[in-house]
């Protein structure tokens, strides 16, 4: 459609209006939610796989109505936002009458959202039209891309069984369409005999960082991801590499083990550390760095007395983990810090006068010593 240019041309004010909307949250969530009501597949993703979408082609709307200002010419502008979304829902498996009733449904309630900001931003109902007009020319090549996107990927013929793999993982993994059976098995995935699947999580991506024969792997945001009926074996991981693993489960309930498995990678990454670990080893870890408030509020109480700028306070608050991690034994935390047990509980004793809170010690409540543990932690990781 080409719109008549002259007295109704859309002005700058226009732009900012569709810059404004990219940048609001409220209005993501309306777009997202408008796409994914008109179709179970869509709403069966990952709702984060339709919301970067839908916000790539919301923010390429404002420089699209800028430029199309200077050139007029549509297919000039840059639509690889429409294109990747054609080509993903492909590769998903997404029917095309699905992609496209969700991206009509978006794009309608898009046009309405900008027509209501354009008045109250006090553009004149004259210009409005042409408001209305372009949002359609808009719309209109948003819908070609996409569907030349999803026929691009649809026919393509995938070079590598790698490739086909890693799109399979994806799927699984983050929580998008699930893989029929017979796919999995031509990709060579398969489950225990009771039919579940152990995933797993490793840093560095490369596929060297694991030679099992029995999990299948792929990048995902730059982690190297497998799966597989059994976990691998300690002699399978380089030492270079950090390797999660996850308990056996069945597909729908991947997606969260595999969440769960990212998550202790990078904590461990943090601590440096190397091999192959479950992910249960990080509970404690994952639970609490998720709740950093709760370990700010433990550490101002616990140890608020402490200057983050002393250099003996870091040496106490080292010494008192030390003695937690150490099952609260002098002895060995101690030989931990290679010094004198007198000097460790000398090191206790100061703290105790600093803090005006006794540490928790060998009779002390679990959860009192876990209390501790964490805020040292807090106190530690905030100090740098």
């Amino acid at each position: 459609m080409t719109v008549v240019r002259g007295q109704g041309r859309i002005t700058g004010q226009i732009t900012v209006v569709l810059h404004d909307m990219a940048d609001d949250p409220e209005v993501l969530v309306e777009l997202v939610r408008a796409a994914r009501s008109q179709s179970p597949e869509l709403s069966s993703l990952a709702e984060e796989a339709t919301r970067s979408h839908v916000t790539a082609m919301i923010r390429a709307a404002g420089p699209w109505f800028a430029a199309l200002e200077r050139s007029g010419a549509v297919e000039e502008q840059d639509f690889t936002a429409a294109l990747l979304l054609g080509a993903d829902r492909a590769v998903q498996g997404v029917a095309m009458t699905a992609v496209l009733r969700g991206v009509q449904a978006a794009l309608a309630r898009a046009a309405e959202l900008a027509v209501d900001r354009c008045r109250s931003a006090g553009v004149p109902d004259r210009v409005l039209l042409s408001v209305v007009l372009r949002l359609q020319e808009y719309g209109n090549a948003v819908e070609r891309h996409v569907v030349h996107g999803y026929r691009a990927a649809e026919h393509e013929a995938p070079r590598a069984l790698g490739a086909v793999r890693t799109r399979l993982l994806r799927r699984i993994l983050l929580g998008e369409v699930t893989p029929r059976p017979e796919e999995l098995a031509q990709a060579g995935i398969r489950a225990d005999p009771d039919g579940r699947y152990h995933c797993l999580a490793a840093f560095p991506a490369r596929r060297r960082s694991l030679r099992s024969a029995h999990v299948v792997t792929g990048t995902l945001d730059g982690r190297l991801a497998g799966l597989g009926p059994r976990p691998p074996g300690a002699d399978e991981v380089p030492p270079d590499a950090l390797v999660v693993v996850a308990p056996p489960a069945a597909l729908s309930e991947l997606p969260a083990l595999y969440r769960l498995c990212v998550r202790a990678v990078d904590l461990g990454l943090e601590q440096g550390l190397h091999g192959r670990y479950d992910v249960t080893d990080f509970a404690a870890l994952v639970a609490l760095a998720e709740q950093p408030l709760l370990g700010a509020l433990l550490r101002d109480r616990l140890l608020g007395g402490l200057d983050p700028a002393n250099d003996f306070h870091r040496q106490l608050a080292l010494t008192a983990l030390a003695f937690l991690d150490s099952g609260r034994r002098l002895d060995q935390t101690a030989a931990a810090l290679f010094t004198h047990p007198n000097t460790v509980r000398y090191r206790l004793g100061r703290l105790r006068q600093i803090t005006a809170t006794p540490l928790a010690d060998g009779d002390a409540d679990p959860l009192d010593a876990l209390h501790w543990w964490w805020a040292l932690t807090s106190w530690l990781s905030t100090r740098g």
